[in-house]
């Protein structure tokens, strides 16, 4: 996609710019709508991210997908050298509309952009443990849980690249929490744990406002005419 609410995710603009596109589109939603997107960007946080490897059952790409959003959750990487990332829309239910994928061509590439922007990389297995869901330091600084698929689990690649393992104890004859239900489990406990015990889980005020301009613009149907006229009408004093 090319529309400008989709470029918004990527490109940078002034906050000028973006306080006069967010306060020009609220015009054209409810004062309730207006409430739910500031009420859930103040939500969202960079803090802590997902990597899925190669996660070919659409089910649980999609259930992933709902997860993060549900905790607020805003960034999810994804490796794709087997198969593609492929949530099904059924089951996301619009999900994909308020959380960001960055698709990734192999490990390496992901490993390299999260550990660049200072990640903690943690990887999820039931077969190595030096942490649980209530005694991993979520204070120590952000961090990328890394979840492989159904069968085959994280690669070596993410095992030795790993700052940190984590695991659900379970207390049953066999493995019996599939990758979405795991996935489930950490993401709450980890996002709960976060908000109170980190200072600094929000999203900036800078992001906050990137995040809902984008939010507000594709909530209004037609939204690339109506901007596009009110460009060409000179209403917006920074232009594209």
């Amino acid at each position: 996609m090319t529309n400008i609410a989709s470029r918004l995710r990527t490109e940078e603009h002034s906050e000028e710019w973006l306080r006069e596109r967010l306060e020009y589109m609220t015009q054209f939603i409810t004062e309730e709508r207006r409430e739910v997107l500031k009420r859930t960007a103040s939500q969202r946080t960079h803090y802590m991210r997902i990597l899925t490897e190669n996660m070919f059952h659409p089910q649980n790409a999609s259930a992933i997908m709902r997860h993060c959003e549900a905790f607020g959750i805003q960034q999810i990487h994804t490796v794709e050298d087997r198969c593609k990332f492929d949530p099904s829309v059924n089951i996301v239910r619009g999900t994909q509309k308020w959380v960001d994928v960055e698709h990734h061509d192999n490990t390496t590439e992901a490993l390299a952009a999260l550990k660049a922007e200072g990640y903690r990389i943690v990887a999820t297995t039931p077969h190595r443990c030096s942490a649980t869901p209530e005694s991993f330091d979520v204070t120590k600084g952000k961090f990328a849980l890394v979840f492989g698929t159904e069968h085959a689990g994280i690669s070596d690649e993410v095992i030795e690249a790993a700052d940190d393992f984590l695991m659900i104890p379970m207390c049953g004859m066999v493995e019996s929490l599939n990758v979405s239900a795991s996935a489930a489990i950490l993401i709450y406990m980890l996002s709960e744990r976060m908000r109170q015990t980190v200072d600094n889980w929000q999203l900036s005020d800078a992001e906050q406002l990137k995040l809902l301009t984008r939010w507000t613009i594709s909530s209004v149907r037609d939204f690339e005419g109506i901007l596009r006229k009110a460009e060409e009408s000179g209403v917006f004093s920074v232009e594209y």
